[in-house]
C-alpha cells in the first residue's frame, strides 16, 4: 500500500528541468502518484536519475491531436498539474488553463518560471544566477575584492523556485477542497529568490546591514560567522552568534582569557579574523572535530559530498539513502505517521507508457497503432 501524507494525489508533471522536477520529487516522496509526460524525441527528456525518482513515465507526442487528446484524459484524472514551460508554449500546445480546468474543474494548475508570465523579461531565456541577479539576492554573496559568486543554483531554481511552487500548490489543494474549484498557481524563481532576501531588507532598513559584500554579521564579514582553514588543508565552519555560544567558542579554541576585541566590535573583526585563522591553522580538521563535537560552541567540519553520507550524525538519522549501488538524499520533512516512501531511481523516459494507456482503457492494438504512428514512444 502506498504510504506518505499524499497518498492518493495524482499529479501530472510535463518534463522539465530543475525547480518543476525537484518539486515533483518531493510530492511523489510523500505519497503522490507522479506521471512524468515526456516528449517522444530522443533526448529531449531528463536522463533517469535521482530527481525522477517515484515517477511513472509516458512518452507522448504533444503536438499530435491524439497525442494531446491522451494528456487530456490524464488531465482529468489528476488533482495537480505541473508545467514549466516558457510563457505561450503550454496554450500553444493545447494544455493550457483555460483548456485543461475546462476538462477538470478542481484541478491544481502549477506554472513554475523564471522571470514570471508577464513583465518585459518574461518571455526571454535565464537562469537561477539571472533570477538572483535582480532580484537582488545575489549581491550580497561573497567578498568585497570579488564579483559575487555563483551559490550554485540552490536560492533560484530550488530555494525561490520549486519550494514556493510545492507551497502554493499545497495551499490550493487546501483551498480546493473546500471550494471544489481549481485553481492556477504562478510561482517565479525571480519572486521566490526576492522573498527569500526578506529578513535582510528589514536588517538593512533598521540599519543592521550594509550595502558592502563580507562585512556583515551573516555574509562573511564575522569572524565568528564564517570558516576557517586547518592545518590539512581542510575548513570548519564557525556559527557562533550568540554570546554564550561565542565564549563557548573561546574556550574551545583556548582564548577564553585572552584579550580580544569585543565580539559585536565590529573595528576588531579584522583582528579577531587574524587570531582566529592562526589558532584553526594548527590542528587538523579531524583534530577540531573531536574539540567541538557535542558542544555548544557552533562549529562544525566542512564535509564533501562523498564525506556527508558517513558523518554519524547523518548516518543516525538514516540522512542519505541507497539506490542501487548510489547514495542520495533521503525524503524530508519526516512524518509521525504516514512516513515519506523512497522509490529509488527514476525510471527512463517512456519507461510506462504502454502500463498507463492500458489504465487509460486503451486496448493492446490501441497502444500498438500510437506506437506505429509515433503518436508515443
Amino acid at each position: 500500500m502506498t504510504m506518505g501524507p499524499l497518498a492518493g494525489l495524482t499529479v501530472v508533471e510535463f518534463a522539465g528541468i530543475g525547480p518543476g522536477p525537484f518539486a515533483a520529487m518531493l510530492l511523489a516522496d510523500m505519497g503522490a502518484e507522479v506521471i512524468q509526460v515526456d516528449r517522444t524525441t530522443a533526448g529531449s527528456s531528463w536522463i533517469p536519475g535521482f530527481m525522477t525518482r517515484g515517477r511513472r513515465r509516458i512518452s507522448v507526442d504533444l503536438k499530435s491531436p491524439d497525442g494531446l487528446d491522451l494528456v487530456m484524459r490524464l488531465v482529468e484524472r489528476a488533482d495537480v498539474l505541473i508545467e514549466g514551460f516558457r510563457p505561450g508554449v503550454a496554450e500553444r500546445l493545447g494544455i493550457g488553463p483555460e483548456e485543461c480546468l475546462a476538462r477538470n474543474a478542481r484541478l491544481v494548475y502549477g506554472r513554475m518560471t523564471g522571470w514570471g508570465r508577464e513583465g518585459p523579461l518574461a518571455h526571454t531565456a535565464g537562469h537561477d544566477i539571472d533570477y538572483l541577479a535582480i532580484s537582488g539576492a545575489l549581491w550580497p554573496i561573497g567578498s568585497e575584492d570579488r564579483p559575487p559568486p555563483p551559490p550554485l543554483n540552490l536560492i533560484g531554481d530550488f530555494g525561490g523556485g520549486a519550494m514556493f511552487l510545492l507551497v502554493g500548490l499545497l495551499a490550493a489543494l487546501y483551498e480546493s477542497r473546500i471550494s471544489g474549484i481549481g485553481q492556477v498557481v504562478d510561482a517565479a524563481m525571480v519572486d521566490g529568490s526576492a522573498l527569500l532576501t526578506t529578513m535582510f531588507h528589514e536588517m538593512r532598513a533598521s540599519g543592521l546591514w550594509e550595502d558592502e559584500r563580507g562585512a556583515n554579521l551573516l555574509d562573511g564579514g564575522a569572524p565568528f560567522y564564517t570558516t576557517y582553514a586547518t592545518a590539512d588543508g581542510g575548513f570548519m565552519a564557525v556559527g557562533a552568534l550568540e554570546p554564550q555560544f561565542y565564549a563557548e567558542l573561546l574556550d574551545r579554541l583556548g582564548m577564553g582569557d585572552v584579550d580580544l576585541p569585543a565580539q559585536m566590535d565590529r573595528s576588531g573583526w579584522p583582528a579577531l579574523r587574524e587570531r582566529f585563522s592562526l589558532v584553526f591553522a594548527t590542528k587538523t580538521r579531524a583534530e577540531w572535530d573531536e574539540v567541538f563535537r557535542g558542544t555548544d560552541a557552533c562549529v562544525s567540519p566542512v564535509l564533501s559530498w562523498a564525506e556527508a553520507p558517513h558523518h554519524v550524525h547523518n548516518v543516525a538519522r538514516g540522512l542519505f539513502v541507497e539506490a542501487g549501488d548510489r547514495l542520495m538524499p533521503g525524503p524530508a520533512p519526516r512524518f509521525s505517521r504516514t512516513p515519506g516512501v523512497l522509490a529509488g531511481e527514476g525510471a527512463a523516459s517512456g519507461a510506462q507508457t504502454d502500463e498507463i494507456l492500458a489504465e487509460l482503457g486503451l486496448s493492446a492494438a490501441d497502444i500498438a497503432a500510437l506506437h506505429a504512428a509515433s503518436i508515443v514512444a
